[in-house]
């Protein structure tokens, strides 16, 4: 029997989207390193399906039809290119190799160019939701050789999620835009998580909110602006009881761990000049939270203030000033990931397919969520859109959510208690809608100390203080002498 694609890792991701696909009627080779898992696989859950196995790669290839195209669900890193130079030997021309891990787009960049000087066609594709995506129909971010698309979209679009009937899948752009696209993807997933997290922090804090009536507002929530899979996920978190009847969540160790991408996402951000200050926010957030031994000493010798009883007085008042809150933090956090893509397009020579990419991330991933559909038809009426607060949607959105956006982040500042993102957000929809900001005082004092340089307002400009020339002051000089000015020519 002939397949149609071979996937190599037959951990709990790999054997689901192996599931996956042959319910689509797709016939898949399977292949682990460790054959004794491909036996097992196939002996039970894969049994009776059209699924095949194989002990080698150099068998697996054989039972491929042409172009043989071959996904890999190992671990990123390493692990990735001793596969890839392992399989390539046995490929030929116009085959195509799709990573399907959670790799660096860096990576996947060095890959695609690698394999190209080869002919083999290198895909790789973010793959997002989980097991129960993988089994069910996960969201998929392909991107590298684009002549390898034709081959593969049938298989993608088959097997990824669908909202509103439309697949979650389509063609990203070159290189490694796929896995870049994913990991902008969990980044905002870090700031999500973040942004409920401060939002259950004030409701218990301030509020005095139990568990279960938290767990009720979220519910409420989701059926909202703010319906999505991490809104539902936490409404069942917090009712989850321990077997003595005690909520599980208050048990656990307040220290998050991470796994790297959102740090990823934040370190490109600051190389490419991107303020993507949410996403860096929730990182910090998980690193001080990793504090723990630190945060337990300090609270006991750094005063703050008490929160009084009465501190909420209107209950409904301030649960929907913190759903506004979160509304237009969480705007802002998608808000800047698009910045950050569309900046990379234009700086790594990408052409980006925006509509989609918003598209993607409406079903079978973490950050899927009603409003992404309003994303995709912001980018579907102009692709070329700056920034999207100045889609109408999104503008009168914020608008309308400023009020109680900034009562929360007064109330977290008054009873001290800690909102990074919620306050980071507003913070940059302040810097972002102000005309003139104070980097005038700071690039004269970059001037002063280093001799930077800075230019003039086009309005200020003057025969000796000119429009477009990079301009130095004598600082120590006397004031309003600026004869001492030199300036490029």
């Amino acid at each position: 029997m002939s397949a149609d694609f071979g996937l190599i890792g037959l951990a709990v991701m790999g054997q689901n989207l192996i599931l996956n696909a042959a319910d689509h009627g797709f016939t898949v080779c399977a292949y682990n390193r460790t054959t004794s898992k491909v036996d097992a696989f196939l002996a039970n859950e894969a049994k009776g399906k059209s699924i095949v196995g194989a002990h080698s790669l150099q068998e697996l290839v054989s039972k491929l039809k042409r172009p043989r195209r071959v996904m890999l669900l190992v671990k990123a890193g390493g692990a990735v290119d001793t596969t890839i130079d392992s399989l390539v030997p046995f490929l030929e021309k116009g085959d195509i190799i799709i990573d399907g891990g959670n790799s660096h787009f860096p990576d996947s960049n060095r890959r695609y160019e690698a394999l190209k000087e080869k002919g083999i066609l290198f895909v790789g594709s973010g793959v997002s939701g989980g097991e129960e995506g993988a089994r069910n129909g996960p969201s998929l971010m392909p991107g590298g050789a684009e002549e390898a698309w034709p081959y593969i979209k049938d298989i993608f679009q088959s097997i990824s999620a669908k909202a509103d009937g439309e697949p979650c899948c389509d063609w990203v752009g070159p290189a490694g835009a796929g896995h870049f696209v994913k990991m902008v993807h969990n980044g905002i997933e870090y700031g999500d998580m973040q942004l409920i997290c401060e939002a259950y922090d004030i409701m218990k804090r301030v509020g005095g909110f139990t568990n279960k009536e938290i767990a009720d507002v979220f519910a409420t929530w989701n059926k909202g602006v703010l319906d999505s899979y991490l809104i539902e996920i936490t409404r069942d978190i917090l009712k989850f009881d321990d077997v003595d009847g005690k909520p599980l969540v208050e048990k656990i160790l307040d220290s998050a761990g991470q796994k790297g991408t959102g740090k990823w996402t934040a370190m490109n951000a600051l190389d490419l000049g991107m303020p993507v200050t949410l996403i860096g926010e929730a990182v910090f957030a998980r690193c001080l939270s990793s504090l723990k031994s630190e945060r337990t000493r300090a609270s006991k010798v750094l005063p703050g203030p008490t929160v009084p009883k009465d501190a909420v007085k209107n209950k409904q008042e301030f649960i929907d000033d913190l759903e506004q809150a979160l509304y237009a933090s969480k705007i802002i956090s998608y808000t800047q990931g698009f910045m950050l893509i569309r900046e990379a397009g234009k700086n790594y020579g990408w052409k980006l397919n925006n509509p989609s990419i918003a598209l993607m991330w409406r079903g079978g991933c973490i950050i899927r969520s009603v409003f992404l559909g309003e994303i995709t038809k912001a980018y579907r009426q102009n692709p070329e859109l700056e920034n999207l607060l100045f889609n109408k949607f999104f503008g009168d959105a914020v608008t309308k959510a400023q009020s109680g956006w900034r009562k929360t982040v007064a109330l977290g500042a008054t009873y001290g208690i800690p909102t990074p993102a919620f306050s980071t957000a507003l913070a940059f929809y302040d810097g972002y809608r102000s005309e003139r900001l104070p980097a005038n005082l700071l690039q004269a004092q970059r001037d002063y100390f280093g001799a930077h340089t800075f230019k003039i307002l086009p309005e200020a400009a003057s025969e000796s203080l000119p429009e477009g020339k990079n301009i130095h002051i004598n600082w120590t000089g006397h004031g309003g002498n600026v004869s001492a000015s030199t300036y490029d020519a």
